[in-house]
């Protein structure tokens, strides 16, 4: 048997290493159009910060290791231009010497990945100090530009994955950022009342962002943006481009294989195309979302490696078990770790789950040891059943362990009272003896059974403004060092004499620092008969995340007397 494999990355390396442990007797050959194979693509913007201190590093495997290790036949800087599917052969250009010649297959496996988008409607994207990021050569020749150019102001365009770690590491070598992003938030996985605490942690590293803004142009004077339909500039010396990546698809349409509605290619159970001796595998493909039961894109480096090795299986003889992607992934923000899986509010309205959410802020470990933190989490469950939806968490502690435990719940269709009851590892330095997601389970549960009503923490300020009667019941000082405006302060610790001062005629709203003691609270007060009481979920460390980017970007008034996150 002889395969062919187009495209040197995460899927058509996986693919072909996984192909050769299963069949030793098959002629493998893979091309790739670039200068390297195997490239720890993911880690490319590291190499901008000095994290990974040499471009070499970037690169896992070579041709000549492919060849010793595996005895798979790697061709470099060789573009494949056409697939012959009648007579089964591709048509390869070698991009050095321009010769073009065929190569047979009996399977052949496309892995081509997807492209950085670059828009024809912005205005200077030719110039030479524009760049995108997609392999080695190009982060390459970004970090010599600006190192040899001593850049000192960087725009990145786009606050995905990739841009956001970019302007991370731009920051880290005593670059200015300033990221301009299209949305109301970066990180469109992340619902927006997360996003914010990522908003912060960005302005608080001396970050200028942009949001609601396009790039229309750039010049010698640097970026010209566009808001609410006014024009304003921003300082660039170097400009990359990150507003997304867009499938490469083009080998695929010319050979007629079918495309899925997302444009990307339609594979079948096994990364099959509608071709029986092509599969296609990675960032071009689309496949199953499990949890909104319809054919999507998702682009990283895990799925696309599992993807390849189902393809290289089914190639081999062996049945694979697809059971689809639930959007599992991670990043560092400066200081944060942010991390999030299945379903988040966009994504369940859109396919008309009926949901509710628990967000908590407990410590990540117990509070005093001295690198304890709060962390936000948020968990998505459906309403009746209580099957876990997805989940977000973002903090200084371990975000992405609670998002991997849970990333097992969705997959395994656990509920809340699963979650409840799960085991975890426990010591003071690691969690709580109840880990933040347990606790989550609990509030969760809370709320599925009706036990307690809640306020969501981005419904706070309309509350404020329209006189809503809110009760704080921290204490005397830490209502001093900041409060809600017009709250009313009745400390936990004096709740049970002075429970008659809470109204029982018109909605009252409790909150503390995080939740719990304004939890404490209400069950005091359900307990004496009110029936007119809700929890503010988040409660002031909550609104004060929630409101401090809008507030200082957009000129709001606040609805706060003085911001604390302590």
């Amino acid at each position: 048997m002889k395969v062919v494999v187009v495209g040197g990355v995460a899927g058509g390396a996986s693919a072909a290493a996984r192909i050769r442990r299963l069949d030793e007797q098959a002629e493998i050959v893979m091309f790739e159009r670039g200068a390297d194979v195997s490239f720890s693509n993911c880690s490319l913007p590291y190499y901008i910060g000095g994290a990974v201190a040499d471009r070499e590093d970037l690169v896992m495997m070579t041709p000549e290791s492919f060849k010793k290790r595996h005895n798979i036949d790697v061709r470099v800087k060789s573009e494949v231009v056409e697939i012959c599917r009648e007579k089964k052969c591709v048509r390869v250009r070698e991009l050095a010497s321009g010769r073009t010649y065929e190569e047979s297959y009996d399977k052949l496996v496309l892995a081509p990945g997807a492209n950085p988008v670059v828009s024809k409607r912005i205005g200077g994207v030719d110039r030479e100090n524009v760049f995108t990021v997609r392999n080695v050569t190009d982060i390459g020749r970004l970090k010599d530009y600006v190192d040899e150019k001593d850049v000192h102001d960087v725009v990145v365009a786009g606050g995905g994955f990739v841009g956001i770690e970019l302007a991370e590491n731009f920051v880290r070598a005593g670059r200015k950022v300033s990221i301009i992003e299209g949305l109301d938030q970066i990180m469109a996985p992340f619902d927006t009342d997360m996003a914010q605490l990522l908003h912060k942690e960005l302005m608080d590293n001396g970050v200028s962002l942009y949001l609601n803004s396009m790039v229309s142009a750039i010049t010698d004077e640097g970026v010209t943006a566009v808001r609410d339909g006014r024009e304003f500039q921003v300082p660039a010396e170097a400009v990359v481009l990150s507003i997304g990546v867009k499938p490469e698809t083009e080998l695929a349409v010319k050979a007629g294989l079918m495309l899925g509605e997302s444009g990307s290619i339609r594979v079948d159970h096994n990364y099959r195309t509608n071709d029986p001796d092509i599969y296609a595998v990675g960032d071009a493909v689309e496949t199953f979302d499990r949890l909104g039961r319809r054919y999507g894109v998702f682009a990283q480096a895990g799925p696309a490696q599992r993807q390849a090795r189902a393809a290289a299986d089914h190639i081999c003889g062996l049945q694979h078990n697809n059971k689809g992607y639930i959007a599992t992934s991670c990043l560092r923000v400066f200081g944060l770790n942010a991390a999030c899986t299945g379903m988040n509010e966009k994504a369940a309205k859109r396919a008309g789950v009926p949901y509710e959410v628990a967000y908590v802020l407990p410590p990540d470990k117990v509070s005093i040891m001295p690198d304890s933190h709060y962390m936000a989490f948020k968990l998505l469950f459906e309403v009746p059943t209580g099957r876990i939806l997805g989940a977000q968490a973002i903090g200084r502690g371990d975000a992405v362990r609670r998002i991997d435990v849970i990333a097992a719940m969705v997959t395994m269709g656990g509920t809340l009272e699963d979650l409840k009851e799960l085991e975890l590892c426990y010591s003071p330095v690691y969690g709580t003896a109840k880990d933040v997601v347990n606790h989550a389970a609990l509030v969760g549960l809370n709320l599925l059974y009706g036990r307690v009503r809640q306020v969501r923490v981005d419904k706070v300020r309309e509350l404020v403004e329209n006189g809503a009667y809110i009760i704080d019941v921290r204490e005397p000082g830490e209502y001093a060092r900041g409060h809600l405006k017009n709250a009313v302060n009745i400390p936990l610790s004096q709740f049970r004499e002075r429970m008659e001062e809470v109204p029982r005629d018109v909605p009252v709203y409790l909150h503390c620092r995080t939740s719990q003691r304004s939890y404490y609270a209400l069950c005091e007060l359900q307990g004496r008969g009110w029936r007119n009481v809700s929890n503010i979920s988040g409660s002031f460390l909550g609104i004060c995340l929630h409101e401090y980017f809008r507030d200082q970007s957009d000129g709001r008034d606040p609805i706060v007397t003085a911001y604390n996150f302590a």
